[in-house]
């Protein structure tokens, strides 16, 4: 009895065989919950018309069929689109590293005046909903001339704002402030000043930050739908994001016109795959850098 208690129950509680069943069960749930709409999707883009007209098919299809892949390529006008995406995602992206770094070393680790002021104004920045704003910037970018153009996604970016900005500027205050003094202290008896020792000695060693930062900037980038469809309403090329809302408007209206909607359901979950599918392969190749990244940055606290 006390081998069987002790292989159930184990020496500590987190050893036991039946913690390890409840744990496994608890992930495999949990997986499920975020892997059934990825099933689902995959499943139905490539199910035939006679699938998907007969109800005893719901997970497996009878036979593949690829032409929904192609309709939704075609429709969304995809390799036009990733390359708006791909372009405008990593500009954002890079930009954000760049700029975002340089405030969070500021508030971090220098003094200037009416920083708690500024800081302040950053948090209000970053609690405020976009909605509020969108207007005056539609208007000061129309004065540009930016309307219809990449500039007001991508320009807000070189100044520490642009798409989430100020929780970059947070992530990147949070890890500098975590650096010991004396790399700074070191480098100012060489005669370096602040901007030399952030790009020579801060920068370099800020990879973790650096990463968490590139992956957030670039996925919620190619995600927004929202500002590309503000700024560009009447742009021709836009990117994949604005592409599929256009298709999801389109495929709802020859719904109501009297399309059948189980013949255009495989479209449109072809063409939500399409837009995930370089999301998925990017964090397949990073995700342990990232989950590196998110603890040393802080972000769990």
């Amino acid at each position: 009895m006390n081998k069987v208690k002790q292989l159930l129950l184990g020496k500590e509680v987190d050893k036991g065989l039946l913690f390890r069943i409840f744990m496994y069960l608890l992930l495999i749930d949990v997986a499920f919950i975020y892997l059934k709409p990825i099933i689902y999707m995959l499943t139905t883009m490539i199910k035939s018309k006679s699938d998907l007209l007969d109800p005893a098919v719901i997970w497996v299809p009878m036979k593949l069929y690829a032409g929904h892949l192609i309709d939704a390529l075609s429709m969304l006008d995809y390799w036009k689109g990733f390359t708006i995406s791909v372009t405008v995602a990593s500009l954002s992206a890079f930009f954000q590293i760049i700029s975002c770094a340089i405030a969070g070393y500021a508030f971090a680790r220098l003094e200037f005046p009416f920083k708690k002021f500024w800081f302040a104004a950053l948090l209000f920045t970053f609690i405020m909903p976009p909605q509020v704003t969108i207007l005056p910037s539609i208007l000061m970018f129309k004065e540009f001339g930016w309307i219809n153009t990449y500039w007001p996604l991508i320009i807000p970016t070189l100044f520490g704002h642009g798409l989430k900005g100020a929780l970059f500027v947070l992530i990147f205050r949070q890890f500098f402030s975590t650096l010991p003094k004396e790399m700074e202290e070191a480098a100012r008896m060489d005669g370096a000043g602040a901007l030399r020792i952030f790009f020579k000695v801060m920068l370099p060693i800020s990879r973790s930050a650096i990463i968490v930062v590139f992956l957030f900037s670039f996925v919620w980038t190619w995600n927004d739908a929202y500002f590309p469809s503000m700024y560009m309403f009447g742009a021709s090329d836009v990117p994949l994001s604005t592409s599929l809302s256009k298709l999801n408007a389109k495929l709802a209206m020859e719904a109501q016109e009297g399309g059948l909607r189980a013949f255009l359901e495989p479209i449109k979950m072809a063409s939500s795959f399409f837009i995930i599918l370089p999301l998925l392969v990017l964090y397949a190749f990073t995700q342990r850098w990232f989950v590196e990244g998110i603890e040393r940055t802080g972000i769990v606290e």
